[in-house]
């Protein structure tokens, strides 16, 4: 009698355990290969300060936000199948959701992946709120294709063995992942690829999608560099709209990052970086009532310097930045309120 209330509360112990994603370390959580069953759990809080000098009219203003609060689970099925679930409970107020997929690989180093999750193009774009080296994205980053849609894609995934490149491809729905019912006419098909030489990634990207009557066509490369201290990352893009005349957009984004390790009970870095990014006029490719394009961002050039210190710790990092951010517009051109000179305080929690 003893032993079976001992055998229950014991499975009730397990239960709790693996509800709450931490691992109890029997050999009930893993299979017989090693690896565990259990969700892991992570997520991102961004809170800052920023204020702006925004032209004449409208003067200097600040304000507190918060930008993020990501949560995430993940984990595995089967040693060769997992998941993947993410949602922002506060991207500047709103309730988002973004990820939903799961992962096959059906082949050591093939994989193929099917849900909503961002679509293989670009570089700055893939990196998500924890891992950002400045309080804002890049132009490139925010505007001109941070694209999540639903679809499915497959890829070769050889950056540690033999042929050392990462190679994808894609097809999506081009509607909004705000409704996933609209049967489509159109779709979004993108591919990209990543070679790895050393202390180098260089990469290279497609994507052709129809967010309205015209389709639009971007090209983007980027070479990173990683060494010892430093980070350097250069990436363009070019993009054209078929079959309209609204002219072609140009959009860069070159920055450099370098880390001081710090001897400290709270700290353990420091880092500099800065920054040169900018876009030629950009529509984001939905026309007007007569069918026409016109610039939903006008063409601006910024630089950007600031400096973070912090502590990380395996997947937990807490950090402090000040960024501040000087735009330059053409002549005639004035900044509206969000797109004006700001200094920018943000703390981030990864855990």
């Amino acid at each position: 009698m003893r032993m079976e209330i001992k055998r229950k509360i014991l499975s009730a112990i397990i239960g709790a355990t693996c509800i709450t994603g931490y691992s109890t370390g029997l050999d009930s959580d893993k299979n017989d290969k090693g690896f565990s069953y259990v969700p892991e759990i992570h997520g991102v809080v961004r809170a800052r300060w920023e204020g702006e000098w925004a032209g004449a009219e409208e003067g200097f203003g600040s304000r507190f936000e918060v930008k993020n609060a990501r949560i995430n689970v993940g984990g595995k099925v089967f040693p060769t199948i997992s998941y993947y679930i993410q949602i922002d409970a506060c991207d500047q107020g709103k309730m988002k959701f973004l990820d939903a997929w799961g992962n096959w690989e059906f082949l050591p180093k093939w994989k193929v992946q099917a849900g909503q999750f961002r679509v293989p193009f670009g570089v700055d774009c893939f990196k998500g709120p924890g891992g950002y080296y400045f309080a804002n994205r890049s132009f490139i980053g925010k505007y001109m294709v941070n694209m999540r849609q639903v679809g499915i894609k497959a890829g070769y995934y050889g950056k540690s063995g033999e042929i050392p490149v990462d190679v994808e491809f894609g097809i999506f729905n081009t509607a909004s992942t705000g409704d996933h019912d609209i049967w489509q006419k159109s779709y979004t098909y993108s591919t990209k690829a990543t070679g790895y030489i050393k202390n180098v990634a260089v990469s290279g990207s497609f994507v052709s999608y129809k967010p309205d009557i015209f389709r639009v066509n971007v090209f983007d490369g980027c070479v990173t560099w990683k060494y010892d201290r430093w980070l350097v990352e250069g990436e363009y893009q070019y993009k054209r709209y078929a079959g309209s005349d609204f002219r072609h957009v140009n959009a860069w984004n070159v920055y450099g990052v370098y880390t001081l390790p710090v001897t400290s009970r709270i700290l353990n870095f420091v880092s500099f970086e800065g920054r040169f990014d900018g876009m030629t006029d950009h529509s984001t490719g939905v026309s007007d009532d007569d069918g026409h394009l016109s610039a939903d961002h006008p063409s601006r050039r910024r630089i950007t310097i600031g400096s973070t210190i912090g502590r990380i710790h395996r997947h937990v990092k807490a950090e402090f930045s000040i960024n501040y951010e000087k735009y330059l517009y053409n002549n005639g051109i004035e900044a509206t309120r969000g797109n004006g000179d700001k200094l920018i305080a943000e703390l981030v929690i990864k855990f």
